[in-house]
C-alpha cells in the first residue's frame, strides 16, 4: 500500500496462488525457484512484471501472483492474471511443469513430497516447520486467493473488519475448490479449510476460531488478538521470529503495515477470471455491509463470533449446499425471516448489489451449477478413481491456461 493510506475500496490488492505441477504426470514439481531466477543466475523471493509481481511461498512447489500495489479497479486483473499465468506456463513448459488451479493437489502426500523455500526468509520457514511441522496438508497442500482492502483510520478499519467478518462464513460458499485429499473424497467441499483452521492447534491462539473476533479499533486489535497471540507463541519463539501480524493465521487479518485487512479463506479457482468474479462478489456485498445498508455496524458487531464459525464449519463442509438456520445471521443482510441455503444467500446478494464486471452471472452459475469443488466431486465420481483424478487434473490445467470454466471431463 502506498505511503498515504488509501480509504475504503480506493485500491485492491489480489494475490494468486498455484501449484507447479509435472505437466506429464501430475505430480508436484519443487520449481518455483526457477521460475523466479533472472538471466544471471540470481534467485529472488519476489520479481516485479509492471502491474504484477510474481513471489515464492512456503513450498516450492507453489507459486504466487499478485498487483504490483494496489490496483484502482477489479475488473482489469482477470485478464491481466491471465496473461502471468500463460506466461509462467510457457517458462514451466521449458521445464516439463505447468501450473494447476484450485486449492490442493488431489493426490500429494505431503510428508514424502513437500520442500519448503531454502532461499532467503529460511529462518521464518524454519521456525514455522520447528514449532507446527509444515509437513501436512494444511501447510503445504493449499493455495489460495488473498484480497487485500485498504482503510485509512480507526474508523474505517472498526467498519471494514467488521462487515468483512460478517461475510466471510458463507464466502466458502463461492470459492470452495477442495473435495479431494491424498487421491480421495473427504466429505469437505473446502478441506483446504478444513486442514487450514487446524494446522496451528498447537497454539491455538495463531488461528482462533478462523472467523477473527469483533475490534473496536487497532489498540484494542493489538492487545486482544496479537498480544494474546504473541504471548501464547513465546515459549517456542524465543528469538522472536514469527512476532509479526503475519503470523495471525485467522481468516481474515489486519496489515497495519500496509493499512489494510487480508482475506485469507478463499479457495483458488480454475482460471483468473472466475477467481475476479469471486474477488468483486465480495466486494460488493462489503461495500453495502459498511453502508449499513441491511444492519448497522453495532448489529453486525454483535453476533458472537462463536455463532459466525459454526455457520462457517457447515458451508466448509456443504459450500453452497449448507443449511443457514441462524436467522439472527441472515437478518444481517435484510434476508427474509426463515432457513436457506448458502448459495440461496448468495443468489439473493446478486439481486441486492451491484459492482463492476459480470461477477453476478459467474456467481449465479456457480450457484446454479455448483461451487468448483461441487463440480470436480462430480467429475471425478463417489469411487474418486484415480483415472478421474488424472484426467480432472489435465482439464483443470487447461481451464487455467486458456481461461475456460470447469463443466467437467
Amino acid at each position: 500500500m502506498p505511503d498515504s493510506p488509501l480509504s475504503l475500496f480506493a485500491g485492491y490488492g489480489i494475490e494468486l496462488e498455484y501449484m507447479i505441477v509435472d505437466r506429464a504426470g501430475g505430480n508436484v514439481l519443487p520449481l518455483a525457484d526457477r521460475v523466479l531466477t533472472d538471466a544471471d543466475g540470481t534467485i529472488h523471493n519476489e520479481v516485479e512484471r509492471g502491474a504484477t509481481a510474481w513471489s515464492n511461498e512456503l513450498v516450492l512447489h507453489v507459486l504466487e501472483m499478485k498487483t504490483n500495489g494496489p490496483a484502482p479497479a477489479l475488473a482489469p486483473l482477470g485478464q491481466l492474471f491471465q496473461d502471468d499465468v500463460r506466461a509462467a506456463n510457457a517458462r514451466l513448459a521449458e521445464l516439463g511443469g505447468c501450473l494447476m488451479p484450485t486449492a490442493m493437489h488431489p493426490w500429494m502426500n505431503p510428508a514424502l513430497e513437500t520442500v519448503l523455500w531454502p532461499h532467503d526468509d529460511r529462518e521464518i520457514y524454519d521456525t514455522y516447520d520447528r514449532i507446527f511441522n509444515c509437513q501436512g496438508h494444511g501447510w503445504s497442500n493449499l493455495q489460495s486467493m488473498h484480497i487485500n482492502l485498504p482503510f485509512a483510520d480507526d474508523a474505517e478499519f472498526r467498519m471494514l473488519h467488521t462487515a468483512i467478518r460478517t461475510l466471510l462464513p458463507v464466502l466458502p460458499a463461492i470459492a470452495a475448490s477442495s473435495p479431494l485429499m491424498e487421491g480421495e473424497l473427504t466429505g469437505f467441499m473446502d478441506t483446504r479449510l478444513e486442514t487450514y483452521r487446524l494446522n496451528a492447534r498447537r497454539i491455538p491462539a495463531v488461528t482462533g476460531l478462523v472467523v477473527p473476533e469483533f475490534v473496536l479499533d487497532r489498540r484494542h486489535y493489538e492487545a486482544h488478538i496479537l498480544g494474546t497471540m504473541y504471548e501464547a507463541i513465546a515459549p517456542h519463539d524465543p528469538g522472536g521470529i514469527l512476532q509479526h501480524e503475519w503470523l495471525n493465521s485467522r481468516g481474515a487479518i489486519a496489515r497495519f503495515d500496509r493499512s489494510a485487512v487480508e482475506i485469507r479463506v478463499l479457495d483458488t479457482q480454475e482460471n483468473p477470471r472466475a477467481d475476479l468474479a469471486v474477488a468483486q462478489a465480495v466486494v460488493a456485498v462489503l461495500r453495502d455491509l459498511v453502508a449499513s445498508r441491511w444492519s448497522s455496524l453495532d448489529e453486525q458487531g454483535a453476533l458472537a463470533t462463536e455463532a459466525l464459525a459454526a455457520v462457517l464449519l457447515d458451508v466448509i463442509r456443504e459450500a453452497e449446499a449448507a443449511v443457514i438456520r441462524d436467522r439472527d445471521y441472515l437478518a444481517l443482510f435484510g434476508f427474509p425471516d426463515r432457513d436457506c441455503s448458502a448459495g440461496e444467500l448468495w443468489l439473493y446478494l446478486a439481486d441486492q448489489c451491484a459492482g463492476d464486471g459480470d461477477w453476478d452471472s459467474l456467481i449465479r452459475a456457480t450457484c446454479r451449477d455448483g461451487s468448483l469443488a461441487r463440480r470436480i466431486q462430480r467429475a471425478v465420481g463417489p469411487a474418486a478413481k484415480r483415472s478421474y483424478l488424472e484426467e480432472a487434473r489435465r482439464v483443470l490445467c487447461r481451464c487455467l491456461d486458456s481461461g475456460e470454466r470447469f463443466q467437467g471431463i
